[in-house]
């Protein structure tokens, strides 16, 4: 039996790399309704695409999308997705999956998976997925988070720094020719809706703003993410021209 669970889409205009990007071209349909149909081909209830531009909205009502207008001053894709909560009035045990916007790639395996993964662990807030990697240029790239986790697959912390450190070994190169392999965070979560709530409503916390990563939020707060490696490979996203056209080509 499939778990039951909606998946919302954030969507806004105001990139800072890429403006205009969910309405970018891509083999012919806008970039967000490559995410939406990717979305489709999951075991989700319903989708909805969450934006606070008109020409947003516009686009994905004609597409065939429920989208819903939110506000404009949300500082993070979790808080719009928290308000699209409240506005659908979904149960405080429905589960949501936040498919970002610019990730028109993710395998539908994946979606359900971190659905699956958080009904699974009553006492997380949250699920989220990694990859394996010991490629030293991913590895010590701050725009690649790393996260480790602990005996129950739950993560213990979240950095753009290299974690774990490579005690004896001068370089990342030398400690991945000797085994070494390091978790890479994909940026696909699932909450239960109280809890991003929750999470919506508190501050952001003193080591989610040193290291950018909301995420920390939750552990500074005491709560769980539950953490698995992804079923599947997951493509980069969106977010430089270069990403764009390596996307247009795999759709092409």
């Amino acid at each position: 039996m499939s778990t039951e669970y909606y998946i919302v889409i954030p969507a806004r205009m105001a990139s800072q790399r890429l403006p205009g990007k969910p309405l970018a071209d891509v083999a012919g349909k806008p970039l967000v309704q490559r995410v939406w149909e990717c979305a489709q081909r999951s075991n989700a209830r319903h989708v909805v695409v969450a934006t606070d531009d008109e020409q947003i909205l516009n686009a994905a009502t004609a597409f065939g999308a429920d989208c819903l207008m939110t506000r404009e001053d949300h500082q993070s894709g979790s808080d719009r997705i928290a308000e699209c909560v409240a506005l659908k009035g979904w149960p405080d045990e429905a589960i949501i999956v936040n498919l970002q916007g610019d990730e028109p790639l993710m395998p539908a395996a994946c979606l359900d998976q971190v659905a699956k993964l958080l009904a699974d662990d009553a006492q997380a807030q949250a699920a989220s997925l990694y990859a394996r990697t010991a490629d030293p240029e991913e590895v010590e790239n701050p725009n690649v988070v790393k996260v480790v986790t602990g005996e129950r697959g739950r993560a213990l912390y979240f950095s753009r720094s290299v974690i774990p450190a490579m005690r004896g070994h001068d370089s990342v190169e030398a400690a991945a020719k000797d085994g070494c392999q390091w978790k890479r965070h994909i940026g696909l979560y699932a909450y239960r809706a109280a809890a991003l709530q929750r999470i919506a409503n508190t501050e952001p916390t003193e080591l989610e703003q040193l290291e950018r990563l909301e995420q920390l939020r939750i552990l500074e707060s005491g709560g769980f993410i539950a953490m698995a490696e992804a079923a599947e490979p997951v493509p980069a996203g969106v977010d430089t021209l270069h990403d764009l056209e390596r996307v247009r080509r795999a759709f092409e």
